[in-house]
C-alpha cells in the first residue's frame, strides 16, 4: 500500500465519521434527558476515543511523512488543515464534551456541539477532497 493510498483511506474514514457525528450522533444528544445523557456520554466518549485516536494519530504521522518527503501544495495544505482540526478539537470540542460531564446545561452544550461541528465537518471534507485529488494525480 502506498503512502498516498493510506492517507486517502484515513481521510475517507474521517469523512464518514465526521458526517455521522454531524448528522446523527450530536443531534441525538438533545433527545436524552439530562440524567441519561450524562450516563450515555461517559460511555460514548470512551468508545469514540477508540475510533478517533488511532485515526487522528495515523493521519498526523502520514501527513508528517508526506510533508517531510515532499513540500508541495498538498502536503503543506493538508498538514495545515490537520493542525487546525486538532486545535478545534482540543480547544473547542474537548471542553464542550467535558462540560456535559460537569453538568453544564445540556441544551446549550448540545446545540453548540452541532453548530460548531460544521467547522470540522467542512474541513475534514475538504481534506478528503484534496487527498482524493492528490491521489488521482499521484
Amino acid at each position: 500500500m502506498t503512502l498516498a493510498l493510506a492517507r486517502l483511506l484515513i481521510d475517507f474514514g474521517f469523512l464518514i465519521l465526521i458526517w455521522a457525528v454531524q448528522l446523527v450522533i450530536y443531534p441525538c444528544f438533545q433527545y436524552y434527558s439530562k440524567e441519561n445523557l450524562l450516563i450515555w456520554h461517559q460511555k460514548y466518549t470512551i468508545r469514540v476515543t477508540f475510533i478517533v485516536l488511532p485515526l487522528i494519530t495515523l493521519q498526523f504521522i502520514l501527513a508528517s511523512v508526506q510533508l517531510w518527503q515532499f513540500q508541495n501544495w498538498y502536503s503543506i495544505l493538508s498538514m495545515l488543515l490537520i493542525v487546525v482540526l486538532w486545535l478545534l478539537t482540543f480547544l473547542i470540542f474537548v471542553p464542550l464534551h467535558q462540560s456535559i460531564d460537569n453538568h453544564t446545561p445540556v441544551d446549550k452544550v448540545c446545540h453548540k456541539l452541532v453548530q460548531k461541528n460544521w467547522m470540522r465537518t467542512v474541513l475534514w471534507t475538504l481534506l478528503f477532497v484534496i487527498s482524493l485529488v492528490h491521489f488521482s494525480f499521484y
